[in-house]
């Protein structure tokens, strides 16, 4: 079970190299923006290839409601960077190679595909205040999250 509504976010700190090499630090919008923090299994695949792209494309949407978006998955900055250059990503992708953070948010995925443990499909609305607004993981890997119940619940945050 993913983190529930009301509680504090876990604090990250997490590498990026897309779209440039810098740290990703949730607490940096505190007191400033709405952040929506998106976990995705692996780079290079079918789904989250779809849902980085559909999210990039709708990034202005995300800045109207002064939110920020962090998309987090357990692959290198080195690999998430390769993948954004060649699908056109523009969110910021951070890496979780250590899965702290996933443990953290309790989004962990056991043994995807045989291959190890991921991070599940999951997003979350956390409000300026680093509360958590929205939680979801979703039933499988291939389901997208809930993204009108995203926006709905952004829209209701100053």
């Amino acid at each position: 079970m993913p983190i529930a509504v009301g509680t504090k976010a876990p604090d990250f700190t997490l590498k990026s190299k897309s779209p440039a090499d810098v740290e990703v630090k949730l607490s940096n919008n505190f007191g400033k923006k709405n952040t929506v923090v998106l976990f995705f299994p692996l780079a290079f695949t079918g789904v989250c290839t779809t849902e980085m792209c559909d999210v990039t494309a709708g990034l202005s949407a995300y800045a109207d409601m002064n939110a920020d978006v962090i998309a987090i998955s357990v692959d290198s900055p080195f690999a998430q960077a390769a993948w954004a250059a060649k699908e056109k990503i523009g969110i910021t992708l951070a890496s979780d190679l250590n899965k702290t953070t996933t443990k953290a948010y309790d989004v962990v995925f056991p043994m995807l595909a045989g291959v190890g443990d991921t991070s599940a499909r999951a997003a979350f609305v956390i409000d300026k205040n680093g509360v958590v607004q929205y939680s979801e993981q979703t039933a499988t890997p291939k389901d997208l999250p809930n993204f009108a119940a995203i926006k709905a619940k952004l829209a209701t945050l100053k």
